[in-house]
């Protein structure tokens, strides 16, 4: 039989989730000191300890062997815009200005589908090298935006979610649809794209300010007609904004009942940041079982606030981590998880590494109602996982050496890693990175 057949074993550390460690503690992890990950036909077949996998191995299964490494799920990225790849790290404005000064004018170049193209491979290039398997991910108002994005990750193989961004308003002409037209590019997309092969689709909204109540309703249409596509917008992330929204919008109770009346709440909608939010808006994401994606580098990097990450979790509002790559400054949800613990520092509380962890992995997959497929290791699951180099710098190397414990392990590398401690990403146990710099695929 062939090696294929037989599929691949992978030995090193092995770390994944369960369950959510807020609740559950530490139950919540299954860790081994000496772990085996058996992948047969794309799927984990068997995990454990690697002595008593390996030696019940039929002799043509290879080993692959990694020690002092650590394997993990592969990361998801539940909030991150890739036509603003050339724009990470813009100078000097906090979020209105930004959209205005950088992201509308870099946004107007995706009307060309060769430019869609290009930036597509650099930004999945990107996410790989840095670990990110899934994404939630932003286009543009053009439809080939997201086509281009589409046939890239299909290449790949990997499980990707994006849509066409809906604005009909406040908004350079160049880059508004109607609500009639959107909703039509929309579902022509969604009959193409969505559940093809990993692929699904996400109605996209930029946000309250740029889609009249028309648009939005037509919106809440779309994911009527196609109940099992997402929702993915931005909530609450600026003062100034949440201000604004009340203006536009005088007869909502507050920013999320904008969306609320239009429909736009459910298991599939996940909305960006939610920084400044009542106690009423938390109980209806509870309630309605929405997600927050939590970009804590964006939300530093344009000033718009410290998230009070206890006041979700006592709400019961499902949360997941997002780069928000551009206004976030790195594709790395190693370097996410760390501002993250430090925004919480700044409110006075904390953040658990193991939680942090937990976040960037299944906690991504709760939100994207996609737990049952990736975001753990569990027999059965699709094989996205990444190998952790735990001496991938000099730095690294030393203080990893030094740690007590797991826990410790985790927030040393929540707080010093970054895209070098990535040796290897694999989709479908498929490697599609390799630390070379360059993209296997």
């Amino acid at each position: 039989m062939s090696e294929s057949s037989h599929g691949k074993v992978y030995r090193a550390r092995l770390l994944f989730f369960t369950a959510d460690p807020y609740t559950e503690g530490e139950k919540a992890w299954q860790y081994y000191e000496d772990g085996a990950l058996w992948i047969k036909d794309g799927l984990v077949y068997q995990e454990g300890n690697a002595t008593e996998i390996i030696n019940t191995l039929p002799p043509e299964v290879p080993v692959h062997h990694f020690p002092n490494h650590l394997i993990t799920p592969g990361f998801i990225d539940t909030h991150i815009h890739y036509p603003q790849t050339e724009m990470i790290a813009a100078y000097g404005a906090q979020l209105l200005d930004w959209l205005n000064t950088y992201t509308f004018p870099t946004e107007q170049k995706f009307s060309d589908p060769k430019y869609c193209t290009q930036v597509a491979k650099i930004f999945l290039d990107e996410l790989l090298r840095n670990g990110t398997t899934t994404a939630l991910v932003f286009g543009t108002v053009h439809p080939s935006s997201v086509d281009a994005f589409f046939h890239e990750a299909q290449r790949r193989r990997l499980r990707m979610i994006a849509g066409k961004v809906l604005m009909d308003r406040n908004a350079p002409p160049e880059l508004c649809d109607s609500p009639a037209e959107g909703y039509t590019q929309s579902a022509e997309l969604i009959e193409r794209w969505h559940k093809l092969d990993r692929l699904q689709y996400a109605v996209t909204p930029r946000f309250a300010p740029t889609s009249s109540d028309q648009q939005l309703h037509k919106a809440g249409e779309l994911l009527q007609q196609y109940p099992d596509v997402y929702l993915h917008t931005h909530l609450a992330e600026n003062q100034k904004e949440v201000a604004w929204v009340q203006e536009l919008f005088p007869t909502s109770r507050h920013y999320l009942d904008v969306y609320d009346q239009a429909g736009l709440l459910g298991s599939r909608s996940v909305f960006a940041h939610g920084v400044h939010l009542c106690d009423n808006a938390c109980e209806r994401l509870a309630q309605t079982k929405s997600a927050i994606a939590h970009c804590p580098t964006s939300n530093m990097f344009l000033g718009s606030g410290l998230i009070n990450l206890d006041k979700l979790y006592q709400h019961g509002v499902q949360v997941a981590m997002g780069t928000d790559v551009g206004a976030g400054t790195s594709f790395s949800l190693f370097r996410t998880m760390d501002e993250a613990y430090k925004v919480q520092q700044l409110r006075g509380a904390t953040l658990d590494p193991m939680h942090a962890l937990y976040l960037a992995t299944l906690g991504g997959a709760v939100a994207l109602d996609i737990a049952d497929k990736v975001g753990s290791l569990q027999p059965g699951w699709e094989a996205d996982f990444v190998v952790i180099d735990l001496a991938a710098t000099p730095l690294l190397e030393f203080r990893t050496r030094h740690c007590a414990n797991l826990r410790e392990l985790i927030f040393v590398l929540n707080t010093l890693a970054d895209d070098r401690a990535i040796e290897q990403t694999y989709s479908l146990g498929r490697l599609v990175h390799e630390r070379t710099g360059e993209s296997v695929v």
